[in-house]
Order: structure tokens, then sequence, then C-alpha cells
């Protein structure tokens, strides 16, 4: 009683309270309740009006049931690039079961695991669905389903497996009719005959033959789970690609057959305790490869497995693919004849791979030599070794550059070496080379720099990168890393690495396949990986060291590069242990894989070659000629695309700036205006990160003293320069222009001298003279001479004379004597022929002078015959002396004077030395 109790204020209090409510008549919550009822009804009845519309227009638009497509599978299309079609695919290797041949133990399986209620339904199973419906609120539409066996028959047959509200309010209603109008039986026959298996068996009875070769009566538990466990996702869990994977689906196979008491806990744990591969078989390998696409249609079967529940052997699908095909047809006669590469062996294999550089498309890629089956191994993409030394952009210089901004300069000291742990590290050649730039480290492919540039950057952040760019390590990499060690690749995961620095640092993921068009005509887009993974600085700059690697005379892979294309590339090798020689007689020289990869702007090319190997076979190696395989694959692949394509040079970024760097400087210095061209190196550094100090080493040198004049007596220009600061390593250029006309070279020798015979009469000669010291240039000393138009004859004796003809006489033609044409003319054509210059005349057919062969009869005698001053000397074929000019046509000599046919103004050389200032890069 006492916590009833009241005081008598708190019962007066209570009452007044109660008297303002009788006052106030029906309370206002009790309205508001009553107004949100009615409104919850009428959204309610909308809401159920809407959704029966909603649904009886997806049910109006679904497909009729068809038996043939319930039970037959559907052949899919694969198109190449433009669209053509490239192969089809599907009514093969299915074998069909009926119901009662279906093993009761296959049967509980399948239930277990896919629809434990299926005998129970009616097509839906509205109480997983409820379920599913409040997963699908929970954490997302599509999150967890609720298909029935007898939905999967449908989706499979009918409809896309998108998880639309459309397709699934279709789907239900198709099962539905479904099972009114067949049989629970004859409905599990479709589904058991229907679903993949992977690894090209359809249907269970063919998967029983193809894993285990066995008929389904003869599957042990472990058996039949495994295959029950792979129809869910058949690439992730096949057991040959994915054993891990495949024992865990298996697992939770036999978990839920015990949980709906199919069988007992021990038979459960018993069954999970065998090794997933125990009684697996080899694949049938006995099918022939008869055609060229064999290797990438692999690859779009696989990749449209991982794009969905999608079955290429079954679905009827459209699949748009990337390839191609001219490519693909090119790779498949280069590896599988000898039209264009000498194979030394049969046995000796190869995977190639070919991508867009741009935007990951595989293009071609050569699954192996001397192929004889159908989706077997591909030693493209199946085929893992360790890298060698094409990892090293991937993992020491590019990381270099991206997190230490290095340059193309950057000095490394290449010198006796170790690990970390005292191991000591040799280059390939045995020898140490210094210090050298970033550049020819990479080009010669040292190991030492190699090593301390990956200890420079830190393992982790080497990892990263490398991780970014399609290789990623399953654990933490070692020092040995740095020369390709820890980690295998395939050429597929090569080739996508190495386009991301042909492609501005950005990746794409390599892919096959660009879209895939279902039944029902809804397009399914491949979405594609496509991220940015380094800054465009690093990607230039890690490319124009990988040019080197091609291009200069230390670089390891001259044998692949490919003249007038600006093409990036990296070659490796890998070694056997001491031991494996030792055990398999392997010479020094041999090798255990050789590799290839590199880029344009267009497309990159991944080549490996080696051999299988196989444990307990005598290994066997790469010899000199066959390491060279690689080479000769790559640079036959880019010189074939290139064929088709314009091929652009990489395009430097603004991040970049491009220094010209003293040789031999450390830290770097830069050039000034006045450095000798042989002494500068043009370098690549991030911008902001390049060298402030410039070299007073060099000055401008000084300009000759020149002097020209006219000696009138000798009919001769005299020219001399002075250079008083020379030494004995001074060179002079002397160049002549006649008349205003464009210059030549005359000479460049350390004469202080020279004569020009013979000048034009009435022309203005122009002549400069340049200084060459150690490499460097003065500016050129000028002048000029003017040619009197007349010349005056000098007085001498009579018979020199030139007297005037008698009469009757024709003074511009002289009759031969008899006797004489013949002769005249044989001299008239040889010397037209330019007999004469043969013998120190330079062409001037003879007719100098007096128009007769006085003093130019071929003997050496004119003023510019091979033996005159020594200035400008011929060997008679055209062949110019020490002194002359190198390169360019011959210098046109002024000759002597022909007051009716003046001498021809010199022509420039067409193949000018070029300015020693000037980027020659």
């Amino acid at each position: 009683m006492a916590e009833k109790y009241n005081t008598r204020e708190e019962r007066r209090k209570q009452g007044q309270t109660q008297k303002k409510g009788q006052n106030k008549g029906p309370t206002k919550p009790t309205n508001m309740l009553k107004r949100i009822f009615l409104i919850l009804v009428t959204i309610g009845i909308i809401g159920l009006v809407a959704g029966g519309a909603a649904m009886a227009y997806f049910i109006s638009d679904a497909p009729k049931l068809d038996e043939k497509l319930l039970k037959d599978p559907v052949t899919s299309k694969i198109l190449d690039e433009n669209g053509k079609l490239l192969a089809e695919i599907g009514k093969e290797n299915r074998d069909y079961v009926n119901y009662e041949d279906i093993p009761d133990l296959v049967e509980e399986a399948f239930l277990a695991t896919e629809d434990s209620r299926f005998y129970e339904h009616h097509g839906v199973d509205f109480l997983r669905l409820g379920s599913a419906v409040i997963a699908n609120f929970k954490n997302g539409f599509g999150s967890e389903g609720a298909s029935t066996l007898t939905q999967q028959v449908i989706k499979r047959s009918y409809l896309t497996p998108d998880k639309t509200i459309k397709r699934k309010v279709q789907e239900m209603w198709l099962s539905i009719q479904l099972e009114r109008k067949y049989t629970k039986e004859e409905i599990f026959e479709m589904y058991v005959n229907k679903i993949f298996f992977a690894n090209r068996a359809n249907g269970i009875l063919t998967a029983s033959q193809t894993y285990y070769g066995k008929d389904l009566s003869e599957l042990k538990l472990n058996e039949a789970a495994m295959l029950v466990g792979l129809p869910q996702s058949p690439s992730r869990y096949d057991p040959y690609k994915h054993p891990e994977r495949a024992k865990e689906r298996r697992d939770i196979v036999l978990h839920l057959m015990n949980k709906h008491g199919y069988i007992t806990e021990k038979e459960m744990k018993d069954a999970q305790s065998i090794d997933i591969t125990e009684g697996l078989q080899e694949i049938d390998k006995s099918q022939k490869d008869t055609t060229a696409y064999d290797a990438f249609i692999d690859l779009v079967i696989e990749e449209v497995g991982d794009m969905g529940d999608y079955n290429v052997f079954t679905d009827g699908l459209e699949i748009q693919t990337t390839i191609d095909k001219d490519a693909q047809e090119y790779v498949y006669n280069m590896l599988n004849s000898d039209e264009i590469i000498n194979y030394p062996s049969k046995d000796l294999q190869a995977g190639v791979t070919l991508l867009d550089t741009e935007t990951g498309e595989i293009k071609a890629v050569g699954g192996g030599r001397n192929t004889t089956v159908k989706r077997g191994w591909n030693y493209a993409t199946d085929a893992k070794r360790s890298p060698g030394s094409t990892i090293k952009p991937i993992l020491d210089y590019g990381p270099a550059v991206e997190y230490l901004n290095w340059s193309t300069y950057h000095q490394i000291t290449d010198e006796e070496y170790s690990y970390s742990n005292g191991t000591p590290l040799k280059n390939a050649s045995g020898r140490h080379y210094g210090t050298v730039t970033t550049r020819e480290a990479l080009a010669r492919s040292l190991n030492i720099p190699a090593l301390k540039t990956l200890q420079a950057v830190g393992l982790d952040r080497a990892r990263d990168f490398a991780t970014d760019l399609g290789i990623p390590f399953d654990k933490e990499i070692t020092e040995s890393a740095a020369l390709g060690g820890g980690k295998d690749v395939s050429t597929l995961e090569l080739a996508g690495a190495y386009s991301s620095f042909g492609n501005n640092g950005i990746y794409n993921k390599p892919h096959s396949v660009k879209k895939i068009v279902l039944r029902d005509k809804t397009t399914i887009k491949n979405k594609t990986e496509s991220k940015p993974v380094m800054k465009d600085s690093t990607a230039f700059i890690v490319t124009d060291m990988l040019k080197s690697v091609m291009k200069e005379p230390y670089g390891t892979g001259r044998l692949a590069n490919i003249p007038n294309l600006p093409v990036a590339g990296k070659t490796g090798s890998t070694n056997f242990t001491p031991e494996q020689r030792a055990a398999n007689n392997i010479p020094s020289s041999g090798v255990k894989d050789s590799w290839m990869a590199g880029y344009t702007t267009n497309y990159t090319v991944a080549v490996w070659a080696g051999y299988d190997n196989a444990s307990g076979n005598k290994m066997e190696y790469l010899g000199d000629s066959s390491q060279r395989i690689p080479k000769f694959i790559f640079k036959n692949l880019m010189e074939h695309m290139a064929q088709s394509k314009e091929t652009k040079d990489f395009d430097q970024p603004d991040s970049v700036v491009k220094v010209g760097v003293i040789k031999g400087s450390n830290p770097a210095v830069k050039a000034n205006e006045y450095t000798p061209s042989s002494k500068i190196t043009y370098e690549y550094y991030v911008k902001g990160h390049e060298p402030t100090q410039v070299t007073t080493e060099y000055e401008k040198i000084d300009s000759p003293g020149i002097n020209a004049s006219y000696n009138q007596e000798s009919n001769e220009i005299n020219l001399s320069w002075s250079y008083p600061k020379g030494n004995g390593n001074t060179q002079f250029e002397v160049k002549m222009s006649v008349d205003g006309g464009a210059q030549s070279v005359l000479k460049k020798s350390k004469d202080t001298s020279l004569s020009i015979p013979n000048p034009t009469p009435g022309s203005k000669y122009t002549f400069s003279v340049v200084a060459l010291v150690d490499n460097q240039q003065s500016d050129p000393a000028s002048t000029s001479v003017k040619i009197p138009a007349e010349v005056e004859v000098p007085e001498g004796t009579e018979d020199e004379k030139i007297e005037d003809p008698a009469e009757g006489e024709n003074p511009e033609q002289e009759t031969p004597a008899e006797g004489e044409e013949d002769k005249q003319d044989k001299d008239k054509d040889k010397n037209n022929n330019g007999e004469n210059s043969e013998n120190g005349n330079n062409g001037n057919n003879g007719n100098n002078g007096n128009n007769d062969n006085t003093g130019n009869n071929g003997n050496g005698n004119n003023n510019n015959n091979g033996n005159g001053n020594g200035n400008n000397t011929d060997d008679g074929n055209g062949n110019k002396g020490d002194e002359d000019v190198e390169g360019g046509d011959d210098v046109t000599d002024p000759g002597t004077v022909e007051e009716e046919k003046p001498v021809e103004t010199p022509q420039p050389d067409p193949n000018p030395d070029p300015d020693p200032n000037k980027d020659t890069e």
C-alpha cells in the first residue's frame, strides 16, 4: 500500500487535470493516429496497384517457354575487333544423363547446396525469398540471392544473369509456369545437364568424366562434393588452377550435406580431410589444335567467366573481342614455322603477348610452339617464370624516379658489392664500370647498380610500385628481387606493366573482351581496370632510358632495335644453380629463361623463351644463339605491326626538362653556350630537380684575323689568316661564296693560307674563316674581294700573241686538218665525258684559255691540276685529300677565265657540318 499512497495535494492536481481533459473532448493524438493509418492504407493500396501493374508489365515482356532452349545449349559467337565472326563455340563436350541415372549422392549434394526445399516449393521459395529481401534491404539489392533450382534453369535458358527487378520478376513468373508444365524430376534433370563445370565440361556427367574419368555411380563423396561446388563460379574453383579455393568450396558443400542430414559428421570430416587433387586426372589433350586463334579464344572463355555467370558453351552469347586477326596469324606462324625464326629444337617453347599500349587490349597471344590441344597450357598466360632483368624498370629504376626524382644522369658507382647479408654480387660481364649514369646502368643491365637502386628506394615502396603495375608480391620481398628473384610472371603480366610506361603512367589491365551481347540483346560491357600508377615524368624518364637499351652501342637490346622506330625495351635472362649446371653438364653461358619486353606508343610486346624441363628429366638450356630468339621475335612482330600504323615518338611532358650536362661531372654541372658539343651529354630531369651549377671551364674563343687580295699578274686570289692564340690542335674551316650565292666549304685544315686560281672576272668573292679549338668554334671572320671585269693579257712572245684572222678565215671555228676530224671528235668526246677531270682539270672540258688544249692538255699542267698547291687535291676518283671537306659534294673550282662562258657559282654543301652547339639528341 505504501507505494500507492498519494498526498492530498497530488490527488487534487490529478483531479484538475482529468476535468480539463473532459471539457476539451477527444485528444489530438487520437486524430493523428487515425490520419496516419489512413495515409498508410492509401499508400499501401497505391503501392499494390503500382506494383501489380509493374509486375504485369514485366510479365507481359517475358519470353515463352521453349523446350528446345530448356534442354539444348546455344552456340556462342566470338567476333574480332572489327565485329567480324572469328569462331563459334558450343554444342560440344556434353554427355546427357537421365534423372534415373543420377545417384542419390549427387542429387543430395545439389539439393543441400543449391535448394534444400526443392521438392516443397512450386518454383519460388518464398521463405528463402523473405530472408533474402531482409538481407538486400540491409546490405543493398543483389547482396543475397534466393534462386531455386527451377529459377536457375529459367535464368540459364532464357534470361540474363543481371540482378535487376525486371529479371527477377520474369524469372519467378516463368519458374511457376515451368513447375506447372514439368515434374520436379524433369526440372532437376534439366538443371544438372545444363550447368557448366569449367574445362569445357558441360553437365554433371561430362564433368565426372573430365575430372575423375568415372561414371556418376562411381563417384566418392569427396569427389561428388567437389563437382557440385564448381557451378557457383567454375573458373574461380577450378581445382587445377586454384586447388585451395576448390578445397574450401568442396568443404562447404560437405558441411551443408551434414547440416541437412544427408551425411554424418564423421563422413563429413573424413571427406574434408582428403587432398583436393586426389583422384583428379589430367585434362584430355587428344583434340588437335587446328586454328591460329585457339590461344586467344582460351583467354576469351576465361574472361567471360570472370565477368559474371556466363557460359560461352551454352548461353548463345555474342562476344566482341579485342583480337587483331592479322597480328594473331602472324604470331602463330612465327612460333609454329621456321619461315620467320629459325628454332634450334622443336622442344624449345615460347610465349608472346601483344597489347595495345594505350588501352591494354590484347591484340594477339602466342600460346606456345607446336601446340596440339585446345584449351591446353598457354605459355603466354599460364607459364610463369622468373623475369630476370626485365624487372629492373619495374622494381628498381621506376620507383627511384617516382619517389627519389632520379634523372637519367643520376650517378651510381659500379664496384665490388654484396647483398646486405654479405653474399657477394657480380655483374653478368664479370667486370665493373666505375661511376655510371642510371641510363648506362640500365642499358648495360648492370646488377650492382640495380641492387643499390632498390636499396635506395626501399623494399616496401618498390613492392607497392610493382603491385600497382599488375605484378603483386604475395609476401615480403628480398633484395634478390632487384634482379628478378622471388617473383614469377607471365608475358601477359609483364606486357601490362611495361605498357604503363608507354602510356604516360596509366595502367590498363590487359583484357581480351570488349563486351558481350546476351540472347535478349542486353549488352554487358567489360569494366576493365584503368588507373594512374605513376607520374608522367616517371614514365617518360624510364622510357628514355629504355630507348638507350635498344639504340646505344652498349645497350643489351641492340638486336631487337628497329631503325627509325621510336621503341623502348629491356632484355632479361635467368641462370641455373651451380648444382643444376653440374648435374646436367650446362656450360656457364647457358641460361634457363630468356626475355624481351618493350613498347612503342602503339603496341607493347613481351616474349619469353625456354624449355619445360620437367622434373626428373635432363635439363635443357638456351645457348648463345637461342638466347637471342626473344629479341628476334620482338623485332619481327614490332616491324610487322608498324607497317600498318604510324608510330609517333613519346611526348615529353611539361614535368620533365632536358638539360645539357658536362660529361662525367659529379655532381652534374650544366654546360654553357661555349661548351664543345663533344663535352656535353643531354639528359632528362624531373622539373625542379635539375642541376643549377653552370660550368666556367669554357669561354668564348677569338675569331681569326683574315686578309684577302687579288693578284692580277698570277690571276689568283690570295687568302691568309692569323690566329696567335692557336695551338697544335687548332684547325680552320674556310668557306666561300660568289656574288652573294650560297657558301661552300673550301677546306678544313691547320693551314693559315689558301690561293684560289683563275677567279671569274667581274665577280665578288666572299670568304669566312672559323677557328676550331678543342671542339670549340669561334665566330666567323669574313672578307671580300672584287675581281676586275677585264683581265689584261700579260705581254709575251710573238708566238703567244693572238693575231687577227686572215680574210676569209672563220675566227670562231678552226677547220681541222685532213685526217684530224676523227681525232678531234674523239678528243671532244673525251672532254665532254669528263675524262680531263681525272687528270686535274676539274671538269673544265678542255676548253680553257685560248679554246685549245694548250696548258690544259690532260698532263696536270693547269694551275688547278692534281699536283697544284696542295690545298684541293684529287686522286682522280673523286676522293679528296686529307685537308679537304668531310662529306658533301666536291668543291667547285673557279677554274681559268672564259670570256664567253663564266664559271658556274660554287654549289652549297648539301650536308654541311652541324653546328657543334646544336642539340643533336
